[in-house]
């Protein structure tokens, strides 16, 4: 049996041999050559990693398996939230995103503002109109190839129109004292502060507004605090002179509205006193409220599409709460700066008639309001401050819009009393 195992084994490695033996009883006695079918250790090592590999792969393997077993349902989570964030734009896939309706919108905005410079052509033809009138028509003639070709680009069209509407508004007939008779359009030097004083009413109201009737036809001063979270409030207080406010003597409290919760009441440090009226955003909403102090009377107007509640504040440094709506006045006008969605948060200046209380003209900038720490108006120019210090503001933007221009290179440095700044306001002077 021995010999059987030994010859079958000889013949899986090698070869069979025939190996002579001897008998002795019931034994065979024979030598064999065992180097024939010496183990193949070399071989036996080589498996033996291969197969330890194997199994540290296995493992591996089989770990990351648990550990999608312990992902997946928080990846499903997370896909399913993707899905229902998605779903609102389902129709950029069956629609596609630049399609016959924006083209449709593009074509009423151009007729709009067609109109626009139309009639200050036929009222007072220039140079300005002329060449608004032939850019207007290229514009045209760019859409018309838009629905031709398929191709265009939504943004840079949108762009170029806001750049024609802003001249457009320009352009509209507007009364003869709205041009600015400013001989310098745009200010070159802000002068250190000549007055720093608390405001007279409580040094617990960290927030409102102060300064001189924009007008300039009476030497009246006033100061507004902010109550209720400095959010809110319901009076302005008054002087004749520029002598009794510093001494903070001879003065009215006004009440523009009965309580600061009222729906005439303020909300915002956006105030501002424009002959004998305060112009201010109404209580929780989009409108701009204003109180004849003489007549004790108030008036609204909507302001269409501007953020409210900390939708589009005054961010530059640190976000300055309820600063969506400022109203600003200047020699010329009553401003009202603020943020649409529809602008995409950059700031529109409209320009409202303080007699009649309607937005005349409107102008949309390229500046993002939440990056600007505050905004005052000087000669029809709106400029925009950031935060250098805790001491000292810069201003870095203007938008002028008798021109339409931007300027985006100004550096006018100014000190300051306090890192925020709840208002900015004024005319030759500043008023913070």
């Amino acid at each position: 049996m021995f010999v059987y195992l030994l010859l079958l084994t000889v013949i899986a490695t090698v070869e069979a041999q025939r190996v002579p033996g001897l008998q002795k009883t019931d034994s065979c006695l024979c030598k064999i050559n065992s180097s024939i079918w010496t183990f193949p250790a070399v071989q036996f090592v080589e498996v033996t990693k291969e197969v330890q590999t194997c199994e540290e792969n296995l493992n591996e393997f089989e770990e990351k398996l648990r550990n999608t077993d312990v992902e997946l349902p928080s990846m499903g989570a997370t896909l399913q939230n993707i899905t229902a964030r998605l779903e609102v734009f389902n129709y950029l896939h069956t629609s596609g995103l630049y399609n016959a309706l924006h083209l449709r919108q593009l074509n009423q905005e151009l007729e709009e503002i067609h109109q626009i410079v139309n009639e200050a052509h036929l009222q007072n033809p220039n140079n300005e109109t002329h060449n608004l009138l032939s850019e207007l028509k290229k514009a045209k003639n760019d859409v018309r190839r838009m629905y031709k070709d398929d191709f265009f680009n939504l943004e840079t069209m949108k762009k170029r129109l806001q750049d024609l509407n802003n001249r457009a508004q320009t352009c509209k007939t507007i009364p003869n004292d709205f041009r600015s008779t400013c001989h310098q359009r745009i200010m070159t030097r802000i002068s250190s502060p000549r007055v720093t004083k608390l405001n007279s009413i409580s040094k617990s109201y960290i927030s409102g507004a102060w300064g001189r009737d924009a007008l300039l036809t009476n030497n009246r001063y006033w100061e507004h605090c902010l109550v209720s979270g400095n959010k809110h409030g319901n009076t302005i207080r008054v002087y004749n002179s520029h002598e009794d406010f510093m001494a903070s003597k001879n003065y009215k409290d006004e009440q523009i509205a009965p309580s600061y919760s009222d729906k005439n009441a303020v909300q915002g440090s956006g105030t501002i006193l424009y002959d004998n009226t305060v112009f201010y955003q109404c209580y929780e909403t989009a409108e701009i409220c204003s109180f004849n102090i003489t007549s004790q009377s108030t008036e609204r107007v909507k302001l269409d599409g501007a953020g409210i509640d900390n939708k589009f504040p005054f961010c530059y440094f640190s976000c300055r709460d309820w600063t969506d709506i400022d109203l600003e006045a200047d020699q010329d006008a009553v401003w009202v700066i603020y943020a649409t969605e529809e602008n995409h948060g950059n700031i529109v200046v409209s320009r409202l008639d303080p007699l009649e209380l309607n937005i005349t003209h409107t102008w949309k900038t390229h500046l993002f309001k939440r990056s600007v720490t505050s905004t005052f108006m000087v000669c029809g120019v709106l400029y925009a401050t950031r935060y250098v210090s805790n001491y000292q503001e810069e201003v870095f933007y203007a938008f002028d819009t008798t021109t339409g221009q931007e300027i985006n290179t100004l550096s006018l440095p100014f000190e300051k009393v306090s890192a925020g700044i709840a208002n900015l306001n004024g005319f030759r002077q500043l008023y913070i």
